[in-house]
């Protein structure tokens, strides 16, 4: 995934089925300068993390 579609993504109220390393995740924030997403499982939304744009998929 490109930085721009995650940016489309986390600012949509319509929920994406966007997956890192195959567990479904919620795309908090993007970071277009750096291409980073802060991003959480679906069923963890204390569990963060920052990682490449490029590791999401988007089914």
């Amino acid at each position: 995934m490109d930085a721009q579609r995650a940016q489309e993504i986390s600012h949509s109220p319509v929920m994406a089925n966007v997956s890192f390393n195959g567990t479904r995740i919620y795309i908090e924030h993007v970071d277009q300068q750096t291409g980073n997403a802060t991003i959480h499982p679906l069923d963890e939304p204390s569990n963060k993390q920052s990682v490449s744009v490029s590791s999401l998929m988007e089914q």
